[in-house]
């Protein structure tokens, strides 16, 4: 990991089901508390601090480096699918025939992800409702041997 590039901010639509879905996919991974996740459809967002404005930022999705220096598009994508340790599915992004490929295609689906949210709403919302279903088991379980104990479960005594 590049000590300049992480934490990595990532300024984000949390408006568009598509993205708080990936958003929350790589927020629930980031065990290392690499990423830090800025919503830039928020009312009381204030884009003065950065190097692009609201309007950008809501076009495609923006990220700064911990030594301040701002990415936009597939780059973010790379950087934030490497910290939490999925790097591989966005290594084919940055081989230097395909790489235009995907940040043309890129742009295409930010333009439209709208679209695209509403189009397949159905499916998102089965993924995120999937995910965050898992994510409580495993956060209220411990399985062994066939049998589950609750955690952080306290017993009351009589004493």
């Amino acid at each position: 990991m590049q000590a300049n590039t992480y934490p990595l901010t990532l300024l984000y639509d949390e408006s568009c089901p598509l993205c708080k879905l990936e958003i929350d996919n790589l927020r629930a991974r980031d065990t290392q508390d690499l990423l830090r996740f800025i919503d830039v459809s928020a009312d009381d967002f204030d884009d003065s601090s950065y190097q692009a404005n609201k309007k950008e930022m809501m076009e495609i999705i923006h990220a700064v480096r911990a030594d301040g220096s701002i990415l936009k598009g597939v780059e973010v994508f790379r950087l934030a699918y490497g910290a939490v340790g999925l790097g591989w599915i966005t290594a084919p992004t940055n081989f230097p025939l395909l790489k235009p490929l995907f940040d043309w295609a890129y742009i295409r689906v930010a333009r439209n992800r709208y679209r695209l949210s509403n189009r397949f709403s159905g499916v998102l919302f089965k993924i995120a409702a999937d995910r965050a279903a898992k994510r409580a088991l495993r956060n209220s379980q411990t399985c062994k041997d066939g049998r589950c104990e609750l955690k952080n479960r306290t017993e009351k005594s009589d004493t």
